[in-house]
């Protein structure tokens, strides 16, 4: 009984010692996830960096644990040949670049071309634009034109005036013809009277010849075009040099943009502009820039940028709305670099972007900043901060400025 009894307690001893011999090798191992490659040991050197074996953009100056995962931080150091580890850049693996969707670019120098987007509409060219004008004043005895919008011929009649003065005028002069061989005076008075109305010699000379006194005189249209106003009616009283209607030719019309003050140094007298009508899809037309208005609207801050248009199809109509797009080269800015909007990350007054570097297996970025000049389209202009050939960040600017938050909260 005793003998038996020591046999297997012998026995047991043995297993619970091997047991635990295994026990204690196993949780005195190397833990996989405690290894990094290529560039990631244990063993402290002079420039100490710590991360995570699962996380690698967690770092931190001194050991701890990952706050993502609770796994002890390992040390980095830098291999030989590798560059130095940036401990203030923002580090990415390959993977992790490509998932948080970020590409990158190379800095060149390119010959820019600002693209300014104009908007405006069509209006009547004031040169083609007349005021049709009493001659005498009186009673509109008829109108020849009722309504807006009737077109008109040059000569045309478009009203006739009763007037009693001129009626009167015209009776003195052939009461005056009949002695004016004995009175010359009172000749010559009459015909000075019907010149202060505007009449010239050949006029006043069918007068002369007439049987008698013309009681209705008529408003000659002076140019061709659109009656675009009209301002009396039949039987009112007008004065002399009194508007009846306003005629404007359609055939040559303005379009007139407004152009913000910040694109107003990038336009110029005789630019070309390309321009469209929302009524007429498909429809484009070019013209060059005839007119800058010198002053800028106090209220929308902008200026009238002005197009001369030949309209002799009559497809365009005055008040349409009109897109256009003025293609401006920068001469003062040629063969300078250009980097796209997107890569530029704006903080206050400052402009800032990420930079390529590489650190032994990690892709790192820095912020560096830079001084921008005109925006053209997509892109700026870079006036210094960076180099030609150098890579920075083109897409995914804010998920590298998020890393790069998450990383300074980290860091110890």
């Amino acid at each position: 009984m005793k003998k038996g009894f020591n046999k297997y307690n012998i026995i047991g001893y043995i297993l619970f010692l091997i047991v635990g011999i295994s026990i204690g090798w196993f949780m005195s191992r190397p833990s996989s996830g405690n290894i990094i490659e290529n560039h990631c040991t244990k063993t402290a050197s002079k420039s100490s960096l710590w991360t995570c074996s699962v996380h690698p953009d967690v770092r931190s100056m001194k050991p701890g644990k990952c706050p993502i995962c609770s796994q002890d931080l390992i040390l980095c150091t830098e291999n030989e040949g590798d560059a130095p580890v940036d401990t203030s850049g923002v580090f990415f693996t390959n993977e992790s670049l490509e998932v948080a969707d970020v590409q990158t670019e190379v800095v060149t120098r390119k010959n820019p071309v600002k693209e300014i987007r104009l908007y405006g509409k069509v209006q009547v060219n004031d040169r083609y634009k007349v005021n049709q004008t009493a001659t005498i004043g009186g009673r509109i005895e008829s109108l020849s034109v009722y309504s807006t919008g009737e077109d008109v011929k040059e000569g045309q009649t478009l009203a006739l005036i009763y007037s009693p003065e001129l009626v009167s005028a015209q009776q003195a002069l052939l009461d005056a013809i009949q002695s004016k061989v004995s009175d010359p005076v009172t000749y010559y008075a009459a015909k000075e009277r019907l010149r202060k109305w505007n009449f010239n010699d050949d006029q006043i000379l069918r007068f002369e010849k007439q049987d008698r006194v013309k009681n209705n005189f008529e408003v000659i249209a002076s140019v061709s075009g659109v009656v675009t106003s009209k301002k009396v009616n039949s039987g009112e009283y007008v004065h002399k040099g009194e508007v009846l209607y306003q005629v404007a030719d359609l055939s040559k019309l303005w379009v007139v943009f407004d152009a913000y003050e910040s694109d107003l140094p990038f336009l110029n007298k005789g630019d070309q502009i390309s321009f469209s009508f929302k009524s007429l899809s498909g429809a484009n037309f070019t013209a060059k820039i005839s007119y800058i208005e010198p002053v800028i609207n106090a209220e929308t801050r902008t200026s009238k940028v002005r197009v001369e248009l030949d309209n002799h199809l009559g497809r365009i109509k005055p008040d349409m709305f009109a897109i256009g797009l003025v293609q401006a080269n920068l001469s003062e800015y040629r063969n300078k670099l250009v980097i796209p909007e997107l890569s530029v990350l704006w903080t206050g007054k400052r402009s800032l972007v990420y930079v390529k570097q590489v650190g032994g297996a990690d892709i790192i970025f820095k912020l560096r900043e830079v001084k921008l000049g005109p925006m053209l389209g997509n892109s700026y202009i870079v006036i210094s901060g960076l180099s030609e050939g150098e890579e920075i960040v083109s897409q995914g600017v804010f998920n590298v400025s998020a890393v790069a938050k998450r990383e300074k909260q980290t860091r110890y």
